[in-house]
C-alpha cells in the first residue's frame, strides 16, 4: 500500500536532506525537492514482500530510502533468479516512466525497506506544474537506464547463449508502439 504525501508536503528536514544526496535528486535544489515532495508517495515493506512482479503494469518507479532489495528474472524455463541486489539510495522501477511496458523483472524485499514513490500520474502531474523539475528526472533515468544497459550488454557478451536469450527477451515484449 503505497502512502501518498506522507509527509504532508511538508518532509521532514532530515528526510529533505537525505533526498538531496540521492543521486536524482542531486541535481534539484531543495526548493525543488520541496516541490518533489508533494507528489511522491511512501512504500513500508516487511522482508519477502513484493513491490511489483514481472509482467504487471508498471505505474511508479521507487527510491529506495532503507533497507534491501532483490531483483529477480524469470529464465525462458520459468525459474527465478536474482539478478542484483538494491540498497539504500538505489532506483528500481524507472522504465516504468519511460516506455509504459509491462515490468521487466519482480522485486521482493531482501530486508524490512522504505522506499519513496512517484507515480507516472504523480510524475506527469509534476511535468506539468513543474517542467523544469520532470526535465531534470528524465535526465537522469535516461542516464540510469544508459549505464543499466551497458553492464546488461558487458554480461550479455560475456555469455555464450546471450543472442538467443535476448532474442527470445525481446520477442516477448514486441509489437506495436
Amino acid at each position: 500500500q503505497i502512502h501518498n504525501q506522507p509527509y504532508g508536503g511538508y518532509m521532514a528536514d532530515s528526510n529533505l536532506d537525505f533526498l538531496g544526496r540521492l543521486p536524482l535528486f542531486q541535481a534539484l535544489s531543495l526548493d525543488e525537492i520541496s516541490i518533489l515532495d508533494q507528489y511522491l508517495g511512501l512504500l513500508e515493506l516487511a522482508k519477502g514482500d513484493t513491490v511489483f512482479d514481472e509482467g504487471e503494469s508498471g505505474e511508479f518507479v521507487c527510491f529506495v530510502v532503507n533497507g534491501e532489495l532483490d531483483v529477480l528474472k524469470k529464465s525462458l524455463g520459468g525459474d527465478s533468479s536474482r539478478i542484483t541486489k538494491l540498497g539504500k539510495g538505489q532506483t528500481i522501477g524507472e522504465m516504468a516512466l519511460i516506455d509504459e511496458l509491462p515490468r521487466s523483472a519482480t522485486v521482493r524485499a531482501r530486508s524490512p525497506s522504505s522506499l519513496t514513490v512517484l507515480s507516472r500520474k504523480g510524475f506527469e502531474e509534476l511535468a506539468a506544474q513543474s517542467p523544469e523539475i520532470a526535465i531534470k528526472i528524465l535526465k537522469y533515468l535516461a542516464r540510469s537506464l544508459s549505464l543499466n544497459l551497458r553492464k546488461t550488454s558487458n554480461r550479455v557478451s560475456d555469455h555464450p547463449d546471450a543472442d538467443r536469450s535476448a532474442s527470445a527477451g525481446l520477442a516477448r515484449y514486441s509489437g506495436p508502439y
